[in-house]
């Protein structure tokens, strides 16, 4: 079975929709800033990829992983043309860490707050009507594994729509607790390349509309065509191959296409030195005698958590729509690894696209791919 994707939204720190985020992307605009919300005397780094939402600079504020959450569902939702009460349609959100800035807010200054603030729920039901909502804190391939958990829901007949979303805001645990362990902070992010030095955080939300079929008189933004999900449980951060490559050639195999007909990889792509040694060897095997673009979206929106994976997909939709690849930006020197692999840089990429892949690698192995097709 394939499924059309009728609707998708997109909120990050290049753009408050998915044609702005697109478009920033196939310009090279970067969404790396200085620090708003945190005291950069007590970090090393001094850059983030934020969203630039809040009052001033040095203040921050609870409640905006949801409120970006809900945006992207809004998005996603007019797009699909479904009415703004969602009662009965199932959201499924993925993320890393729900809203614990929230959480260091309440504890630290006092910032009233809820327990029940945490997850997403609550706010879903009271701005969508949507009671048939879960979360899912999986790390960096939250929302593919949300994806594939849409997939088997229209796939046993318990839906005819599913919502799927991903969202994260940067914490201040969780950047300090990079910014411990790289001690010479990178200035950039730079996938694929031999000068890589680590990744930067970002923030931002994505969602899509599925269903069973097209929604009558609108035309899909594309068509689901496999999600596969395992865990290799190799490490606790560091990728496995094997794990990644059985992923890859699970997806592939469900989605009944080869090598040779993937037209694009969006590559998870973290600009880390072992996930991209790790996914450049895997992806030259699978693809030896293939010779698709591969392109990846981090060094420009940062690393989005629990959303990477889906905000990656929904690049990969707009690429299939329009014919357009953006670049990997600041790649010059393409690591050992990736000889002989066709990685797009120095601009984008134009020319037909009916077929891609969508690679999104998480914390204790969990490795997520997906495949996409486009509309026509």
């Amino acid at each position: 079975m394939t499924y059309p994707i009728t609707g998708a939204g997109a909120v990050a720190s290049i753009g408050g929709d998915l044609d702005e985020v697109f478009r920033s992307l196939c310009e090279g605009r970067s969404g790396l800033a200085p620090l708003r919300a945190f005291d950069r005397a007590q970090f090393n780094a001094q850059q983030l990829f934020e969203i630039d939402d809040r009052p001033a600079e040095g203040l921050d504020e609870p409640g905006r992983a949801t409120r970006f959450l809900l945006e992207a569902v809004r998005q996603a939702a007019a797009d699909a043309g479904l009415p703004e009460d969602l009662a009965g349609i199932p959201v499924l959100v993925g993320t890393g860490l729900r809203e614990l800035r929230s959480l260091e807010l309440w504890w630290r200054d006092g910032v009233p707050f809820g327990a029940d603030e945490l997850h997403f729920e609550n706010a879903l039901r009271s701005r969508f009507g949507a009671v048939d909502t879960h979360t899912f804190a999986g790390a960096c391939s939250a929302s593919l594994y949300a994806l594939a958990l849409a997939w088997d829901l229209l796939e046993q007949g318990e839906a005819e729509t599913v919502i799927v979303a991903g969202c994260d805001v940067v914490t201040e645990s969780m950047f300090g607790q990079a910014d411990r362990v790289q001690f010479d902070p990178p200035s950039s992010v730079r996938p694929f390349d031999t000068e890589r030095q680590g990744t930067i955080l970002g923030e931002g939300a994505a969602a899509v509309v599925l269903g069973r079929v097209p929604a009558e008189g609108r035309r899909p933004r594309g068509w689901l065509r496999s999600v596969a999900v395992n865990c290799d449980a190799h490490h606790q951060t560091a990728p496995d191959a094997a794990g990644v490559r059985a992923a890859v050639r699970q997806a592939q195999e469900r989605a009944a296409v080869t090598p040779e007909e993937i037209d694009l990889v969006l590559l998870h792509a973290t600009g880390t030195p072992l996930n991209d040694r790790t996914e450049a060897t895997v992806t030259a095997e699978v693809f030896a005698g293939a010779r698709p673009a591969l392109t990846g979206v981090k060094s420009l929106t940062g690393h989005t958590s629990g959303s990477a994976g889906l905000l990656s997909l929904i690049v990969a939709l707009r690429s299939l729509e329009t014919g357009v690849v953006p670049p990997i930006a600041g790649l010059t020197d393409p690591l050992p690894e990736g000889a002989g692999l066709n990685l797009v840089s120095g601009g984008p990429l134009t020319g037909p696209l009916r077929t891609a892949q969508v690679n999104s690698f998480g914390f204790g192995g969990v490795n997520a791919v997906a495949i996409v097709a486009g509309a026509a």
